[in-house]
């Protein structure tokens, strides 16, 4: 017998929770192949078996919370796969009359079986719980046919006669009255549990203070507009957006302030001189920072590439540990849901992070004259223990001014 473990997940990370078994008792599995997938903190990550062998227990259930080092199943090593498949392919060809109606009986077995393990995200399996849906039930469009969490919301908003039955039979308890008042209590996924846990660690360790500026985007948007198609044409597709603008403005105001990268550690700050900027993505389950490393050695189009790969990824729940760890410095873009403004809060042992809102057209002076320009406010929230006002103040407008004057900053490149 051969135990299956949760193995060492990142060195911040002790536990997980099970979000779905891959394989059940009596299935045979390889050497190397998927049995499980663990929903963590920061990511979900595909749990491989060490033996081939056939599963003889699942010591854990979906939505048990399991540590490192645990034993979750037990598999029967050096045990073969099951041998019905290839004599049958070998008796259906000698034999396609006789066996070939047995077949599809089989296959329909195995399906009805397996209706309640249909392959799907940990997010779409949750809804569909708390909503009383099968998800055998949904329809999707992944190629794969992994239900997302989307096709979920698209099924249960299907006319009352097909998605309102499941919930009054599967799910009593999902609506319920408190003083009278119809009310939902929807279990926090971890991840949400470990958001909000950080970010009020962060409110209560960190002297945090935020300062704003504002950006007149005009340059920004001329030079983008002018240079966009060509850029996509000589970079394989990839669009020219203002994340890269920003992310090198960063870069420069970074350099010019030190203390803006840098992190308490006891007694002793770590100025750091490389440039591992964190760009904040939002999914399902929440907010996750993936980190674009050596940002001051990359040009625009890298970052560029680098922030498109991390957001399809994040969209496909396939961002790894290593996407996430190691930040020095977070720009968080408001701006893509319409915020207008907002005081960001900085993410983990950091001690910066700039948010980016919306572009609004509004009426500023320029010189004696008053014109309508595109303007950006811009925050920088700052832990005032490591960083004086005067940095931040002056950090801030680094950015502003290489924003507004794009030529300077591609000097910067």
């Amino acid at each position: 017998m051969a135990e299956i473990k949760v193995p060492e997940l990142a060195e911040s990370i002790t536990e997980g929770t099970i979000a779905q078994w891959l394989k059940k008792p009596g299935e045979y599995v390889e050497k190397g192949e998927y049995i499980v997938e663990l929903e963590t903190d920061k990511v979900n990550v595909e749990v491989i078996s060490e033996e081939a062998g056939v599963i003889q227990e699942l010591k854990a259930e979906e939505g048990d919370t399991v540590q490192v080092g645990q034993v979750i199943a037990i598999v029967s090593a050096g045990g073969e796969a099951p041998a019905p498949s290839a004599p049958a392919a070998e008796t259906k060809a000698e034999q396609p009359k006789q066996e070939a109606a047995p077949a599809p009986q089989v296959a329909a077995v195995e399906s009805t079986e397996d209706k309640g393990r249909t392959i799907a995200s940990p997010a779409a399996r949750k809804l569909a719980r708390e909503k009383g849906i099968e998800l055998g039930q949904v329809p999707t469009v992944d190629p794969l046919g992994r239900v997302r969490k989307q096709d979920v919301e698209v099924y249960s908003n299907q006319p009352k006669q097909q998605a309102a039955p499941a919930p009054a039979k599967n799910a009593p308890a999902a609506v319920s009255q408190e003083d009278g008042k119809p009310v939902e209590r929807v279990r926090m996924s971890r991840r949400r549990q470990t958001i909000a846990n950080r970010l009020l660690e962060v409110k209560q360790n960190t002297a945090m203070l935020t300062t704003f500026n504002e950006i007149d985007m005009t340059a920004v948007m001329e030079l983008r507009k002018r240079k966009k198609d060509k850029f996509q044409e000589e970079h394989d597709g990839t669009r020219l957006g203002f994340m890269s603008f920003f992310t090198k403005a960063v870069v420069a105001g970074l350099k010019k302030y030190p203390y803006v990268n840098s992190e308490i550690q006891g007694n002793e700050l770590l100025i750091k001189k490389y440039y591992d900027i964190g760009v904040a993505v939002s999914t399902e389950e929440g907010l996750v920072v993936p980190v674009v490393r050596d940002c001051d050695r990359k040009n625009f189009a890298e970052i560029e590439a680098d922030i498109a790969g991390f957001a399809k990824k994040a969209r496909d729940n396939k961002l790894g540990l290593a996407d996430l760890q190691g930040g020095t410095f977070t720009i968080t873009n408001g701006g893509v849901f319409g915020s207008l403004f907002s005081t960001p809060i900085i993410n983990g042992t950091q001690v910066g992070i700039l948010g980016m809102h919306s572009i609004v057209k509004r009426p500023v002076a320029v010189g004696d004259q008053i014109e309508i320009r595109p303007m950006m406010y811009v925050a920088l929230s700052y832990d005032h223990r490591v960083i004086d006002g005067k940095d931040a103040v002056g950090f801030l407008a680094t950015v502003k001014k290489l924003l507004e004057n794009p030529e300077d900053l591609l000097l910067e490149v």
